[in-house]
């Protein structure tokens, strides 16, 4: 089944087309890659799946039904997200894993496993307060300021550590080092079972363990298949990924 299905979506903003008539569908616990060049279509893509805006015309369909029709909060309930522009707030780990409200005895062990998942253990244990430790000095000078992969990675386990139904990933290891980057790869291979996960990524290393990649450029859908199908077809996912 069909986790979702885009049909036939347009989004124009003045003057430019961002996405031009793209159609796919994500079956549900598949893990899917978005890729191509920068500008290609990619983050609009996710900013409609996510409802941040609606789409020129066509439709996003959730399991089966718009995603319209779904109480706007009730649907991003359904949806955890790392965009590249991730924020860490000035509170403690706990709370920026949790995005929010921490209930230690609820919620101890379920921070400390999403936080192990996104590979940030050893820094976690180099503080001297644990989860309860305040990050950033903008209330507290006596606050953790993290360098920007250890950022990266308690913004990817605030996506482990709720039941969402689809993971949506933007460029999850552009602050990690190759070695950071594959124990997340394995991670997300070892927790999202049963999940479904969209992720972007200009590191095509990445992109072998995605069932299905779909390549986009300049708005359109242009290349669809797993990686050995379209390093057979010897196109512009080819072309990048022997560059790279």
């Amino acid at each position: 089944m069909d986790l979702l299905k885009i049909e036939n979506v347009t989004k124009r903003y003045s003057g430019h087309t961002a996405l031009n008539d793209v159609s796919l569908s994500v079956p549900q616990g598949s893990i899917y890659g978005l890729l191509g060049p920068n500008g290609a279509g990619k983050t609009t893509l996710i900013k409609l799946l996510m409802r941040l805006y609606d789409s020129t015309s066509g439709e996003v369909l959730y399991n089966g039904r718009s995603a319209k029709e779904y109480d706007l909060a009730e649907y991003r309930a359904k949806i955890g997200c790392v965009f590249q522009d991730y924020k860490i707030f000035a509170t403690t780990v706990a709370e920026n894993v949790m995005s929010g409200a921490y209930d230690d005895e609820a919620d101890s062990k379920i921070v400390s496993e999403s936080l192990e998942a996104a590979g940030f253990t050893e820094k976690l244990n180099s503080l001297k307060h644990g989860t309860q430790t305040m990050l950033t000095r903008e209330f507290d000078k006596k606050g953790t300021n993290l360098s920007g992969g250890e950022s990266q990675k308690v913004a990817i386990a605030r996506v482990f550590a709720r039941p969402y139904e689809l993971w949506i990933m933007d460029e999850p290891s552009s602050a990690l080092d190759p070695v950071a980057e594959y124990e997340l790869n394995q991670s997300i291979l070892k927790y999202a079972e049963g999940k479904t996960v969209i992720f972007i990524s200009h590191r095509l290393s990445t992109t072998r363990m995605a069932d299905r990649i779909y390549m986009f450029d300049s708005g359109r859908l242009c290349e669809v298949g797993s990686h050995d199908e379209l390093m057979a077809m010897k196109g512009k996912y080819a072309e990048m990924f022997n560059i790279q």
